[in-house]
Parts: C-alpha cells; structure tokens; sequence
C-alpha cells in the first residue's frame, strides 16, 4: 500500500499487524438529488469465495443495503451508481448471486450504473498486472444487465456528469480513473478513490504498489494536491479506516494533511 516507502516510515501511521497486515477502509458516498440518489463506488460485495474473502481478513464490516437503510433508503431507490473504476473493491458490490446462486444479478435494479469507454475497454481486455483486480462477475453483468452506461470522456475533467459533480480523469493507478468533485454549499468535496487511498499518502513519494503508471500518479498527484489546497477543497478518503475527510496546508516539506474530521461536520 505505500510502494517504496519502507516500512519503518510508513507504519509510524498505519501500524501493521502480527500479519503484516494494515487496516483499510472501503467507503462508499451517496449524493441525494429531489428526484434521484447516485451511489459512488460499492465494495467488495459478498458473492466471492470463502477462500478469496480469507484473503483480506475482512472485520467490522457492514452491508452497504444496511448502511442505505439507516439512511432511510432501500436498493431499488439508488438511480445512479457511479463507479470510479472496475476493481474489485470498488465494483464489487453492484452485482450480486440470486437467491438461489444460479445466476448473477444486478443489486440496484433501477439504476444507471457509470464507467467511462476507456476504463470498460482496460477492464474488460485486462492486462497480466491488473488481472486479478478486475473480475468478470463483476464487470460483464453490467453490460448483459443493460445498465451500463458511459461518462464523456472528451476530456481529462468533465463538467456536469451529474448536477453539480465534475469527474476528473486520472490514469496513474489505472486508465481513465474517475475522481468525482462534488460542489455543494460553496464546498468542494472531492471523493478521492484510489488517486489518494488514504491521508497517509498525500506525501507525493507515497504511491500505492498496484499503480499501473506510478511516475503518472506522482504527476497527477501533484497537480491535484497543488489546485486543492490553493482552492480549500476537501478530501474524502476510500480507504482511510481512521480518518474520513481532511483539508490541506502548506508547509516546509510540502502539502500536507491539515484538520481531519467527518464530512458530516462540513455540511
């Protein structure tokens, strides 16, 4: 998760366990409109083998048709999933075994769900590097399903893919990754999948190990983290078990991680 950052230095912030294992996060958002609900990115789901679960040591964790429910929303309410690529831990959950595991079945029957023509091309004709990370189970029955749509991709930031949410493109971790920017209340709330994972790795040397392109995602990091902390955004973290959101400042060794605190706080 930190690439070549060595471990004495990384783990004075995720402490590793007695498996060498650190703790992650696989945080959804959803945006709620008057007349629609988007779903941005949706876990592992749960159709997987016992044996590729025991890979991961999954704990602690809560069903996403659980955590819509204590919002006060079902599956079948969700119109949009937004999808900002095609690894399993971020597409997982939208596609699900009937009750009878015969068949594979979409969760959210009434939505849309989004990639980009790019990303479905990558994922779809996989490299030996990212194979593992994108399963057809989970990809392929979104097209049969006939949900799949996709986002423009004229350009490296498209406006108004959904009423106040920009995407920016991003190709370092994996080709045409979408980053939502979501303006609301004079705020912009970026979602940051795995451009940044976590906090932790907005040092620019701390690029994940599962980059495609990792000299790209410096280059991207870069650039974004300059425009977010001149501009204030806000970060949401994926995959940061410890911290949810954080602002940014500038300092000696460069940005950094500023406050942290839970988007409920902002809004």
């Amino acid at each position: 998760m930190f690439g070549v950052v060595p471990k004495t230095i990384w783990s004075r912030t995720n402490p590793a366990d007695e498996n060498n294992l650190c703790t992650w996060a696989m945080r959804c958002l959803l945006v709620e409109y008057a007349d629609r609900l988007v779903l941005i990115d949706t876990g592992i789901g749960n159709k997987q083998s016992e044996k590729f679960f025991g890979y991961y040591y999954l704990h602690e964790t809560q069903s996403l048709e659980l955590a819509l429910r204590e919002k006060g929303f079902g599956l079948d309410d969700i119109t949009d999933v937004l999808l900002t690529h095609l690894h399993f831990d971020h597409c997982g959950g939208v596609i699900q075994w009937d009750v009878k595991k015969e068949r594979l079945e979409p969760v959210f029957k009434n939505a849309k769900v989004w990639s980009n023509a790019n990303h479905w091309k990558w994922a779809t004709e996989p490299n030996p590097r990212e194979k593992a990370s994108f399963l057809k189970e989970n990809i392929l029955p979104i097209q049969e399903s006939g949900q799949l749509n996709f986002v423009d991709h004229s350009s490296n930031y498209v406006k108004d893919v959904f009423p106040n949410i920009d995407i920016l493109m991003v190709n370092g971790h994996t080709e045409s990754q979408m980053i939502p920017h979501i303006h609301i209340n004079g705020k912009t709330i970026v979602f940051m999948a795995d451009l940044l994972p976590s906090s932790s790795h907005i040092p620019l040397p701390y690029v994940i190990g599962y980059d495609t392109r990792p000299l790209d995602t410096m280059v991207e990091k870069e650039a974004f983290l300059t425009q977010a902390e001149k501009e204030g955004w806000i970060l949401m973290f994926e995959h940061d078990a410890y911290h949810q959101c954080c602002n940014l400042k500038q300092t000696e060794k460069g940005i950094r991680r500023d406050a942290t605190f839970d988007l409920s706080e902002v809004l």
